[in-house]
């Protein structure tokens, strides 16, 4: 029979044993829990423009939140130059124009959510959120005949918990990659030069219905932007029919490019680490 006798060396040995056990131990435990919080406090990031290839498409996009003295000139102007555009709407201003609601929608023009009563989402509940985006649909719908599907938050003022919140109202978080800040009254020239300079396959511009310079401005903007050889279409048109990421841009994306992208660079990394 072997007997194990307790000598300070074995002592030491055990205790050397067990203090690499628990280093393990630890070490792995940070580390899932360092993968645990970073899939958790991953950033979401709502829909800014479109992967449309090669395909020179853009849209523009109005948003409605108080004053409605320019609405029937965009509209004539839009009619005018053949364009079908995107207005994001508040329910306040939809309970004040409703006339204005019916006759953007008779036009062909999309019409989206931009809150009922135009709030910071973030600063919300999701209960809160999600009644500011249900009672604005109720508004629209009732006027229009036809599902909401775009949703716009106000000041573009989002984090995950607002994006995942209209993701599960079944509509697109949707920003805008090219702002013409018409709000802060440039020249219509300055408008378009600025458009003009971050235009690209994809693009969603935004203006508002009640900015001074905006009507002088848009037809030479869809002048200019035509010459560039771009067509407009609607955002329910620009978007992409299939199911769909958004990249650190705000890009949005086909699923499978995403993953396929996302393979290739785990493929590459390991090539690299052996």
């Amino acid at each position: 029979m072997k007997i194990f006798v307790l000598t300070k060396r074995n002592i030491i040995r055990a205790a050397i044993c067990l203090v690499l056990v628990v280093s393990v131990v630890l070490i792995s435990f940070l580390g899932l829990s360092k993968t645990q919080e970073a899939a958790e406090n991953e950033r979401i990031i709502p829909i800014y423009n479109v992967d449309c290839g090669d395909k020179k498409v853009v849209s523009i996009s109005f948003d409605a939140a108080w004053g409605n003295e320019q609405t029937d000139t965009l509209l004539e102007i839009l009619e005018e130059k053949d364009v079908s555009a995107t207005f994001f709407l508040v329910g306040e201003w939809v309970e004040k124009y409703p006339d204005s609601v019916k006759a953007i929608a008779q036009a062909g023009h999309d019409v989206g959510n931009h809150s009922s009563t135009h709030p910071k989402m973030t600063e919300l509940s999701r209960d809160s959120m999600r009644e500011e985006i249900e009672n604005c649909n109720e508004k629209i719908e009732g006027l229009i005949g036809r599902k909401v599907t775009l949703f716009r938050p106000p000041y573009g003022d989002y984090n995950n918990s607002v994006v995942e919140t209209v993701n599960s109202c079944g509509m697109y978080c949707v920003q805008w990659d090219v702002d013409s800040l018409d709000w802060k009254d440039p020249t219509p020239q300055q408008m378009v030069e600025k458009i003009k300079s971050k235009i690209c396959p994809g693009s969603i511009i935004l203006m508002h219905n009640g900015a001074a310079n905006t009507p002088e401005a848009l037809p030479m903007i869809i002048d200019a932007v035509r010459e560039m050889g771009y067509e407009f279409v609607p955002i329910s048109q620009l978007l992409l029919k299939c199911d769909y990421t958004t990249d650190h841009k705000g890009t949005m994306i086909p699923a499978e490019t995403q993953a396929k992208t996302e393979s290739t660079t785990n493929a590459n990394t390991t090539e690299e680490n052996t």
